[in-house]
Parts: C-alpha cells; structure tokens; sequence
C-alpha cells in the first residue's frame, strides 16, 4: 500500500472508528452490557488495533523495501517508553510506600512543631 490519498482516509476513518469504539466503550457501558472485566480488555485491544493502524496506514511501516530501520527505531522507541514508564510507577510506588506514616508517628512529629 502506498502512501496516496485513499490510503489516508482508510487510515483516518479506521482510527476514528477506534476511537469512538473505545470512547463509547467507557461512556456508554450499558449499551455494550460491558462491566470492568470487559471495558479494560476492550480499550488495550482497541488501543493495540489502533497502533497497528496508525504504522501501516500512516508510516507506512510494511510498505517500504527496507522497513528494518523504522522498525529498529520503533523497537526502541517502545523500550525507552516502557523504561520510563514503568520505572515512574515503580519509583511512585516505593516513594508512597517509605514516605507513609502511621498516624501516632504524624501525630509526634506535628505535635514536636512550633507554633502548634
């Protein structure tokens, strides 16, 4: 497929079509009789269409001669995305965890302050 006019708005009217899919999905749950242990499976597998959607339709991933390269470039994009990602919520996590007190120790310490 190459990069012409017709397979932009394929690729348009595809990602708009997921889009409202996975909107609907959240907003509208009752429509689908979707509970939480659907919704979520729903939205990644929606969200993983959409990505496929997105390199095929719009970077044109599988269209040129030697795709290795972009291909390396988005291996390592999704590397560093997921090293950032989940070293936050990692670092987030231990940082609420050791930074929490019990309320006797917030109760000392409050009460050692000046001024209270």
């Amino acid at each position: 497929m190459h990069a012409t006019l017709k397979s932009y708005i394929i690729g348009f009217v595809l990602s708009l079509l997921f889009t409202l899919t996975a909107f609907s999905l959240v907003m509208y749950p009752g429509f689908f009789h979707a509970s939480y242990g659907v919704i979520v499976p729903g939205i990644i597998i929606l969200a993983v269409i959409q990505l496929l959607v997105q390199l095929i339709f719009f970077m044109h991933l599988a269209t040129e001669d030697g795709p290795r390269w972009k291909l390396a470039a988005l291996v390592s994009t999704i590397g560093i995305i997921l090293i950032v990602v989940v070293g936050s919520i990692w670092i987030m996590n231990h940082l609420n965890y050791n930074m929490m007190a019990s309320p006797a120790d917030m109760n000392t310490y409050i009460q050692s302050q000046d001024g209270f």
